[in-house]
């Protein structure tokens, strides 16, 4: 039996790696662009990693938290961007996103929202 596991992580037909490397793929573009259009599933599969990441940045010291931040984005230019946006976020503890609904797709009918950064 798998215990404890967490049910907006998994996804279907996806291997570990993949998983893995799509949660990246979506944290380095929320960062960037500081909001995206994704299906509900994965927009919940980051929210908590957004909030480690914020807290991270926050609670540790500049070198170590870009060690650590480096590891789970893909680019220079998003970690950048997280730095600057977290220190605006300095006095919170969690709550940096918000997911909010827009539509179902056309194609297969899944639930469109946009995960978007909230500023202080």
């Amino acid at each position: 039996m798998r215990h404890r596991m967490k049910k907006f992580g998994h996804f279907k037909k996806k291997d570990r790696d993949h998983r893995d490397s799509m949660i990246r793929n979506l944290l380095t573009s929320f960062f960037l662009h500081g909001s995206i259009v994704t299906t509900e599933k994965r927009a919940l599969a980051i929210t908590g990693m957004v909030d480690k990441l914020v807290n991270l940045v926050n609670e540790k010291d500049k070198l170590n938290a870009i060690r650590e931040v480096g590891a789970v984005l893909f680019t220079k230019e998003s970690s950048a961007v997280l730095f600057e946006r977290a220190a605006k976020l300095k006095d919170k503890k969690s709550g940096f996103s918000r997911i909010t609904p827009i539509k179902y797709r056309d194609g297969d009918s899944a639930k469109l929202v946009k995960i978007e950064l909230i500023e202080a």
